[in-house]
């Protein structure tokens, strides 16, 4: 339940944070229809989670913000998937941390994200040379697969 002078009711506030602290709320209507609203990092003065949501709604969330690729697989298949190149980056001495508060995407050098399903189209990085050399090694990693 959130309160404040401008949003009231039952909201689901979504599991990941994004690079601007900003809180991602959703609303799931009776008649099917979703209402999201963000509020920017720089007004949030305090979180509170009064309690988790059940399995359908975590499901419900997951199907509106996961990409349409990422819902091929399922969670087993995606952890496989970032276990595997994880594991492989590390292998050839790339440094590779998990980040974000579900631990779903993988860092690599501080400077490059992969996010699931863990391809090459999934990496981001404000450096273009180390965003294609990544995406390279990902390519080859995959290819045997």
């Amino acid at each position: 339940m959130l309160r404040n002078k401008w949003i009231e009711g039952k909201l689901w506030v979504n599991p990941f944070i994004t690079k601007a602290l900003s809180v991602v709320l959703v609303k799931l209507m009776e008649d099917g229809k979703v209402c999201v609203s963000v509020i920017l990092g720089h007004a949030v003065q305090k979180v509170e989670i009064v309690n988790e949501g059940d399995d359908e709604t975590k499901e419900q969330l997951a199907h509106l913000f996961m990409p349409e690729e990422s819902r091929a697989y399922g969670h087993e298949e995606l952890e496989k998937r970032k276990s595997s190149l994880k594991t492989w980056l590390e292998t050839n001495h790339i440094p590779v941390t998990e980040q974000g508060e579900s631990q779903r995407t993988l860092c690599v050098a501080g400077v490059l994200t992969i996010d699931p399903p863990y391809g090459p189209e999934d990496c981001s990085s404000s450096n273009e040379i180390i965003l294609s050399r990544v995406q390279s090694l990902i390519q080859g990693h995959l290819a045997p697969q």
